[in-house]
């Protein structure tokens, strides 16, 4: 007998001598194309088709085989078809309702590739008319609702999440997506909450749910009322809020674990996998970037659960045993794609890195504005040990991350910006996250003026990387110049030292720190001298950074002072003690000695910032940003994660 292969919904006989047969379901769907109804002459039509096994490939490239005139011929059947695939998903036989969730997908994509420049009305008409889509959309979503619920198989779970990740990315802007209006009106999100409180389906389908809330969350917010966005913000339910964060925490994990080629992490806490995942995403050198996938997506359910439930923050406290690599699982960890869902692929373009630092960043710069989250940030009971990325340097060696010290979280997040200072000083400045990264050391040194936190913290070294900032702008002046405004930084970091002169004393460890802030000025006096320098000649100036460089000009007063007054008292000491250098100490002792004759000018809202506000800056942003979100999403939904095959094992008998 001659052996039979299938292609593209052909049999075909390897002798070749005949015509290719069609598959059943293949004749079926060239049915559906036709102008006539196909239940006219087979009234079991719809019932049959949804017993055969799902075509993709070949339903899918159908459709967009078709031009916009054939299409509309054929748009009553397209409408039947839909609609019978809805009234399946309410059978009780598990085969119908995977075959009819499979070609709710193929129809979804189908005529949205065909329809790509057109607006989500012409695609509600397309899929199911005007005039029935309400009803058709109530009806889809009350049965999806009701598979996600029940306590039936996982595999449809799955498949009802997919469907839903295909409705939502059906087009490029998902705020032109009209289909969402339904599913604003027929809301999943206590479907959504189910899974991702539920342990067996969190870990089966938690992935797939925090994106599709991610991506829901962002429909049309600045527009009109998103419920989404409202229930969101309310949930106070710990084991939701639990699961959410433990599927975040996974798929940040993950990153960290193939950036660092399957390093075994010890502290597997929540700050760990986010700051990790920043001290990694950018390298300076193009020449030493590795290769990962920014999951975007993930962190857009991020902060969007940070910014949007204050609740979310008490998550940051948790520590997941599931994720340890040592520890025994209390209950099994997420399961992340291997290509998941809202991931950018590797690519040499730096804008990518560029978009998940900034969202990174913005993360944090609503974490350090939270008062309980900085409450527990610097918690002196609560410490951990987080392993940051740091990037090799000529001058410096690989530090040694064997015995890490336990501290309270708001280290690891001074080391992080830190380590990002002094590592993206290069020709392609990111003026942007530079600022963004001063505001976020601003943000908590505020919280600990206010509520006098001595953390017991190395501050020489954000010291010293925050003047070699500034040496690294007043050395490229020209270049940066030309692309940015570099006095706003500038100004910044002589506001981050004013901040520890005027109230130091109040949050520094230990008198002994407030006289090393003074011992790292002097000692570096040379470099506020040339700040000075070049931002008076061009305050002095009539060029457009008059402006600009006179506020610096005005910050540097303390400063100033600090070095004019304790420099010549130095160079006094040392003259009678015939000493040609001096030591540490003995500066030190210089400065403890004069304070009484100091005189500083006090200044004003040192302590005061602006609040993060994403409507009226980040706006913009953040479309762009779901936008390609949406775009991964939908193509990250290949044929093979809709694969029939495991599907049909657990549906193995016709009941």
């Amino acid at each position: 007998m001659a052996q039979v292969e299938k292609r593209g919904g052909l049999l075909r006989k390897s002798s070749a001598s005949k015509k290719p047969l069609k598959e059943k379901v293949v004749l079926m769907y060239d049915e559906i194309f036709m102008t006539e109804d196909p239940s006219k002459c087979s009234p079991r039509f719809w019932e049959e088709l949804f017993l055969m096994k799902v075509n993709l490939e070949y339903l899918e490239g159908k459709l967009e085989s078709l031009d916009g005139e054939e299409l509309m011929k054929i748009k009553d059947n397209i409408n039947c078809l839909f609609q019978h695939c809805i009234q399946a998903l309410g059978e009780e036989h598990p085969i119908r309702v995977v075959n009819a969730l499979q070609t709710l997908c193929a129809l979804i994509r189908g005529v949205h590739q065909k329809n790509k420049s057109t607006s989500g009305f012409d695609i509600i008409n397309m899929l199911m008319g005007f005039d029935k889509a309400e009803l058709c959309m109530k009806n889809l979503m009350e049965s999806l609702d009701s598979l996600l619920c029940a306590e039936g198989s996982e595999s449809l779970k799955s498949l009802c999440l997919k469907l839903l990740l295909c409705l939502v990315t059906v087009t490029d802007n998902i705020s032109q997506n009209t289909i969402l209006e339904y599913v604003m009106i027929n809301s999943i999100f206590e479907a959504i909450l189910q899974i991702l409180s539920h342990p067996p389906s969190r870990r089966e389908h938690g992935y797939d749910a925090v994106v599709l809330l991610a991506l829901l969350v962002n429909y049309r917010k600045y527009e009109s009322v998103n419920p989404y966005i409202v229930k969101l913000s309310i949930v106070d339910d710990e084991a939701t809020l639990n699961g959410m964060g433990l599927v975040i925490a996974q798929a940040l994990s993950e990153y960290n674990r193939q950036y660092k080629d399957k390093e075994e992490e010890h502290q597997s806490g929540f700050f760990s996998a986010l700051t990790n995942m920043v001290g990694s995403m950018f390298i300076a050198d193009a020449h030493e970037k590795i290769s990962v996938q920014t999951n975007e997506a993930i962190l857009l359910a991020l902060y969007e659960a940070v910014h949007l439930n204050r609740n979310f923050i008490t998550v940051l406290a948790q520590s997941h045993p599931e994720m340890g690599l040592v520890t025994t699982p209390v209950s099994p960890a997420p399961t992340t794609p291997v290509t998941p869902l809202g991931t950018t692929p590797p690519s040499s373009d730096d804008e990518h890195r560029l978009h998940s630092g900034k969202l990174c960043l913005i993360i944090l710069t609503c974490i350090a504005e939270d008062q309980y989250a900085n409450a527990f940030l610097h918690d002196d009971n609560m410490n951990f040990r987080v392993n940051l990325h740091r990037m090799p340097m000529r001058h410096r060696k690989k530090a040694a991350d064997k015995n890490l010290p336990c501290r309270p979280l708001v280290c690891a997040v001074l080391d992080l910006m830190v380590e990002f200072i002094v590592t993206h000083m290069m020709k392609e400045f990111p003026m942007d996250l530079y600022i963004r990264c001063i505001q976020v050391v601003h943000k908590l040194l505020c919280y600990q003026k206010k509520c006098r936190v001595r953390l017991h913290y190395t501050w020489r070294e954000l010291w010293s990387a925050l003047i070699n900032l500034l040496k690294f702008l007043m050395s490229n002046e020209t270049v940066l110049l030309a692309k940015h405004n570099i006095f706003t930084l500038a100004l910044m970091i002589v506001n981050l030292f004013n901040m520890f002169i005027t109230y130091g004393d109040t949050f520094l460890p230990t008198p002994s720190s407030y006289d090393e802030l003074y011992y790292e000025i002097i000692r570096m006096h040379q470099s506020f001298d040339n700040l000075y320098s070049m931002v008076l000649r061009l305050s002095t100036n009539a060029g457009q950074w008059k402006e600009a460089a006179s506020k610096v000009t005005h910050a540097l007063v303390n400063i100033r002072a600090i070095i004019n007054h304790f420099n010549p008292k130095i160079e006094s000491y040392a003259a009678v003690n015939h000493i040609s250098q001096l030591s540490e100490e003995q500066v030190l002792e210089v400065v403890r000695a004069n304070y009484d004759t100091l005189t500083l000018k006090l200044q004003d809202g040192l302590d005061q910032y602006e609040r993060y506000s994403e409507q009226h800056k980040e706006a913009a942003f953040f479309k762009e940003l779901v936008r390609s979100i949406s775009t991964n999403v939908r193509r990250n939904l290949a044929f093979h994660t809709l694969s029939q095959e495991v599907l049909l094992k657990e549906f193995s008998t016709i009941s």
